[in-house]
Order: structure tokens, then C-alpha cells, then sequence
């Protein structure tokens, strides 16, 4: 064959092919058309099918007695279909309905189903309340779509703020409880079937599946509401009072570790986290560390007991108030002589628990610290716990011991240290804190309760009982009798501990506390108060005792088993009181004595002037006349400054 027939003989073959290609597909496209058509059918609906999810209603929070403290708000989402069958029938009297019911134009959700951009769904309203969701679904219009959607409010605002804590934007909790049993509360999210188009807008898909959303378990605290607007409030005025930065308070049941109360100054309101700063969202009571000054004395009083070296009736001699211990100057606020070691922990002697304290061995006194929760979170079912800085004993210099006595070199939290003291008022048994007592379902049935537990013994049962007669007489006798209660008997123990400023202890800033419990006899109630930066540094028995007294008097009637033991303050026979001398210009001692005269009730003007007189320069709060002094009466006299508050 010539090379010019191949040559066309190859292209009628090449276009012969090129003919019959069209007829394939042709051919094919009608095989599917003919054999596959429902399940290709069935394969596009598939792929057009999506699920949106339903949100489940979040579980509740309540106090004790079942008071909602976090609870939900249910608004709702209103679109509907206008291709089901029996809208369009009922659709103009369904927008005047809906126009009186929300208070809007019935032309404006025609006009929006007119104009839809989907021809299957179109959103007409959002947030409707429950009221107006009851409203449209009693109507029964085909086609109507209603989706729930949840908020969180606390009912309480910003009481018990930093127990609950609050949720993100999306319904996630981020602080306090809603963090801690988010998965509790959250509960199991539903599903929606939906179509969407080739723009991925929604429609709605009739017949399709719906998962209805569980609802989340509520959980029930150990707190009570009205104590704890009590505690807020008196800790509130203690800080007002004192001019202090910052205040905590933690209140516990001694003989379970259920939390009573826990509360933080400055707090903020959970419905708008946003607008606090960090600082006043911060649970204090679990995340600050401190040096707890001589509260902490218990460690050493505990351990003395319990090692022999002392009994409470023996002497221990602390001199003019002053001693060197390994080159270290250790003072107390005023001398004391010889005292026994029970007024050493009424009187909150430093000097007589350092020589104490200086004769135990180093690893029994550490061991001690360790046993009372001291270095370690104490597991409280709350976010955010930090534990505390208790260094070992081969870590200590020469003064470790001794200023650990007085509650120097070691760091704690709030929460360590009223765990401890619980220990103390219930016989030595270290408790677990909780705040959640138990969880229920919707229904109202108990899922699981809290059961107390103990972490470990301590120290021994007879060792608190010893003991507890010295910390009623602090606040009888000693440093506490700013927390004395008419009626009722209260143990406990004030603390001031200087603050690092620069590097330094500074005497201008201190941390001031007071821990007890009551009844003496048979607590039911530890509480701590701890005050941040009082103006002037005042001590812990003259800030924090006073808001744990208005506390306790408070609470107490709440308690049957503490009103059964109150007893009425008895009163005497009435005799010729004496009248009280307030000091005058001409009464106060002359040159510069050795100690602090009292300046209260003299007007401000004579007060000031006789400190200029001395070379002391008076820090003045207030007008009018003296109301309180620091130092206070028969201390020393101060080399350079004196803090006077005044009151009309």
C-alpha cells in the first residue's frame, strides 16, 4: 500500500473512533440513567445531608438548701420551611400571630420569606423566650423550625463568685466549679438532620432524624446561701475598715471538711467576668501563698506536746522580749518574763516558741509540718489549688528552725492553713475538703453524694485536747480577745507576718489573720480570715479577729447545736462604775516616755501636736477625735511614726 492510502487509511480508523466515543457515553450515561438512578439518587441526599448539634440544657448549681445559685436562661431560635405542605395555607394568619406576639411588623417576616435565599429555610427570629416558644408551638403550623438555645445566669451575682466561677461564651466553664465538673453540668448534646444547598446555607430536611439533648446533672454545695452573704459582706467591711488591699475568708465543718463558706475581697460579678480584672477573679483561698506569721505556731506547739519537751504549766523564760538565736534577733511585740508554755501560745510569744521549738530535731519538727497538710495541695474538689513551699530539712540555714517557729521561711495557702486548725478542733484528724455535697439528675434524684475522708491522723486525740485550752485562753487572756463572743466560747490564734518589700520585711505591710473555731468544746465551725496589706501593719488580733467575731455572731444562730450551748451572758451586780478619765493635754506625760500614752478620745490637734513634740511624725486618717491608735496604749514608744485614726 502506497504511504498516502495508510495515511488515510490510519485517519478513517482514528475518526471512526472519535465518532463511536460519544455513542459510548451516550450508551453509558443511559445504562445509568435506566439501572442506577435511585441509588445515585440516594448518594446525592447523603451528601447534602448534615447534623447540627442541638445544645443540652446545662445542669444547675444549687447552695445547700437548694437555692439555684448558676442556673440556665432558654431563649429560641424561630425559621421555617415555606415548601411543606400546609404553610403556605396558614402563613398569613401565622405572621400576624407571630407580628403581636414579638411586637414587630407582620410585613417584615413576609418580606424575609419572600426574599430567602434558601428555598427551605429561612430564620425569621432569634432568643425568644419560653413564653413565646410555648406560644408558637401551640399554634402547630407546618414547618415551623424552633431551635433552644441556653445562657447561663447567676441568679446571686457575685456572691460565691469564686466558688461557682462562670462559663465562656460558648457555655464552657472556665473558673470554680463550672470548670471543675464541666462534664457533669455539660450533660449530652442533641443532633439535628438538616440539608444544605451548594452554598452550604442550611434547609430544613423534613422526616429527618432528631436526637433529643440530655440535660446535665445539678450539683448541690455544702454552702449556705445566707452564711455566705454574711461572710462576703463582714469581710467586705473588715477590708473597708482596715484600708487592707485584699482580704480571704474560708469557713469549714471541722469534724467532715465540708467548706461552710469561702469568700475573696475584691470579688466580681460572673454574668460579666469580662469586666473584672484578673486579680479580683482570683480564688485566693487556693492560689496565694503566704508566711502565716504565728498562726503557724501551732505546728511547733503540737509537736513539742507530743515529743515531751514541754507541758503547758511549764515555764519558759523570754526575758525582756528579745533573744539571739544563731546570730538572729528574734523580738516579741511587748516583754513577757517568764511565762508558762501556754501563755506562750495566748501571749503569741515569738521568743518562747523559738527556744521551744529550737530543741526539737530537725527532721520531727519537719515531719510534723508535713503531717498537718503543710506543702501539699490538700485536694479540695476546686480548680486552681496550689501547694505550699516547706523546704527540707538538709535546705535549711542555721535560723531555718527557728523562724519557721514563728511562721517565717515557709509558704502556705489559706486553705492549708484552716485544714490544719480543723485537725486541731477535731482531734487531730486531717480532713479532705469539699464544696459539692452531692449530685443530682433532673429529676431531683441523688446520684452521688460526697462522703467525708480522712487524709491521715495528724496528731493524737489527747494532744488536741491539751492544746485547745491554750488557744481558748488567747482569745480569753491573750492576743484573740478581739474575737470574744458573749454567750459563746471561741478558740483560736492571731498571726502577723511582715511582707517582702524590695527584698526586705516591711514593717508598713503586713499579711494579718485570725483562725479559731467555736464552740471551744465541740466545734462546728473553723474560720479563717485573712487581711492583705492593713494601713499602718496593724496585727491580726485587731483587723481580722473583729470580722471573725461579727462573722461568728452571725452564724451562730444557724447552728441548733451551737445556740444549745450558748449560754447567757451572765450579768453582775450592779456597783458604782468608775468615770472614765480620757486624757488631756495637761494629763499627758511630759519629755519622752518609754511608752505610749492613750491618745483616744483627745481631739486631733492635741494628739498630733504632743507627737511632733517627740519627733514623731503621725499618719492621720479621718477628722474629729481619736479613735484608735498604733502602737497601741503601753507599747513602746515609736522612734519616728505613729498611725492616728479619727471620727467625728
Amino acid at each position: 500500500m502506497k504511504p498516502k492510502d495508510q495515511i488515510l487509511a490510519r485517519m478513517y480508523v482514528a475518526l471512526t473512533l472519535v465518532g463511536l466515543a460519544p455513542l459510548a457515553v451516550a450508551a453509558q450515561m443511559g445504562r445509568i440513567v435506566v439501572t442506577e438512578t435511585d441509588a445515585l439518587r440516594d448518594k446525592v441526599r447523603a451528601q447534602a445531608r448534615s447534623s447540627v448539634t442541638i445544645p443540652a440544657m446545662r445542669g444547675a448549681i444549687r447552695d445547700r438548701d437548694g437555692r439555684g445559685l448558676a442556673t440556665n436562661t432558654a431563649r429560641y431560635d424561630l425559621a421555617v420551611d415555606p415548601t411543606v405542605e400546609g404553610f403556605r395555607g396558614q402563613a398569613g394568619t401565622f405572621f400576624d400571630k407571630l407580628a403581636d406576639l414579638t411586637d414587630a411588623p407582620a410585613s417584615r417576616y413576609r418580606r424575609r420569606v419572600r426574599d430567602r435565599h434558601s428555598p427551605q429555610y429561612v430564620k425569621l427570629r432569634e432568643e425568644l423566650t419560653p413564653r413565646q416558644y410555648e406560644a408558637i408551638r401551640g399554634w402547630d403550623v407546618p414547618g415551623v423550625i424552633l431551635t433552644p438555645e441556653f445562657g447561663r445566669r447567676y441568679n446571686y451575682g457575685s456572691t460565691t463568685a469564686h466558688v461557682i466561677g462562670h462559663v465562656g461564651s460558648n457555655g464552657t466553664g472556665l473558673a470554680g466549679l463550672e470548670l471543675a465538673y464541666d462534664d457533669t453540668l455539660t450533660g449530652t448534646p442533641g443532633r439535628r438532620i438538616v440539608r444544605r444547598d451548594r452554598s452550604g446555607r442550611i434547609e430544613a430536611y423534613v422526616g429527618g432524624t432528631v436526637v433529643q439533648p440530655e440535660r446535665g446533672d445539678d450539683l448541690v454545695l455544702t454552702i449556705d446561701l445566707t452564711r455566705q452573704a454574711a461572710l462576703e459582706n463582714e469581710l467586705r467591711r473588715g477590708v473597708r475598715e482596715s484600708g487592707a488591699e485584699w482580704g480571704t475568708a474560708v469557713a469549714m465543718d471541722p469534724s467532715t471538711g465540708a467548706i461552710l463558706g469561702m469568700a475573696n475581697v475584691p470579688t466580681y460579678n460572673p454574668n460579666r467576668p469580662g469586666r473584672a480584672p484578673s486579680g479580683a477573679r482570683r480564688n485566693r483561698a487556693l492560689t496565694d501563698r503566704f508566711e502565716p506569721g504565728s498562726t503557724f505556731k501551732l505546728v511547733g506547739a503540737v509537736a513539742a506536746i507530743e515529743q515531751g519537751l514541754v507541758s503547758l504549766d511549764d515555764s519558759v523564760e523570754t526575758g525582756d522580749g528579745w533573744a539571739v538565736f544563731h546570730g538572729y534577733t528574734m523580738k516579741d511585740v511587748q516583754a513577757h518574763g517568764t511565762i508558762s508554755f501556754a501563755d506562750v501560745i495566748a501571749k503569741s510569744s515569738n521568743v518562747g516558741m523559738a527556744k521551744t521549738v529550737d530543741e526539737l530535731d530537725r527532721g520531727t519538727y519537719y515531719q510534723y509540718a508535713r503531717n498537718m497538710g503543710f506543702s501539699q495541695p490538700t485536694w479540695i474538689d476546686l480548680p486552681g489549688e496550689v501547694g505550699g513551699v516547706l523546704k527540707r530539712p538538709p535546705q535549711w540555714s542555721a535560723t531555718t528552725q527557728t523562724s519557721m517557729a514563728i511562721g517565717y521561711e515557709v509558704s502556705i495557702t489559706p486553705l492549708q492553713l484552716i485544714t490544719a486548725y480543723s485537725a486541731l478542733a477535731n482531734g487531730g484528724l486531717l480532713k479532705r475538703p469539699y464544696v459539692v455535697a452531692e449530685r443530682r439528675d433532673v429529676t431531683g434524684k441523688t446520684l452521688w453524694e460526697n462522703e467525708p475522708e480522712t487524709i491521715r491522723r495528724a496528731f493524737r486525740e489527747e494532744t488536741a485536747d491539751t492544746l485547745r485550752s491554750a488557744f481558748k485562753r488567747a482569745v480569753e487572756t491573750g492576743t484573740g480577745t478581739n474575737a470574744q463572743i458573749d454567750g459563746l466560747r471561741v478558740a483560736g490564734k492571731t498571726g502577723t507576718a511582715l511582707q517582702l518589700a524590695d527584698g526586705e520585711y516591711s514593717a508598713d505591710e503586713t499579711r494579718a489573720s485570725f483562725v479559731g473555731f467555736f464552740p471551744a468544746d465541740a466545734p462546728e465551725v473553723a474560720l479563717l480570715v485573712v487581711l492583705g496589706a492593713p494601713d499602718g501593719g496593724p496585727h491580726g488580733g485587731e483587723v481580722a479577729a473583729p470580722v471573725f467575731r461579727r462573722v461568728a455572731r452571725r452564724w451562730a444562730g444557724t447552728f441548733p447545736a451551737v445556740v444549745d450551748r450558748m449560754t447567757p451572758d451572765p450579768s453582775p451586780a450592779p456597783t458604782a462604775a468608775p468615770m472614765e478619765v480620757r486624757p488631756s493635754v495637761d494629763t499627758l506625760p511630759s519629755g519622752r516616755p518609754d511608752a505610749m500614752p492613750d491618745l483616744t478620745g483627745l481631739s486631733t490637734r492635741r494628739a498630733v501636736a504632743w507627737l511632733r513634740g517627740r519627733d514623731i511624725e503621725p499618719q492621720l486618717r479621718g477628722a474629729g477625735k481619736v479613735v484608735r491608735q498604733r502602737p497601741r496604749p503601753g507599747a513602746p514608744l515609736p522612734e519616728t511614726r505613729a498611725l492616728l485614726t479619727a471620727a467625728q
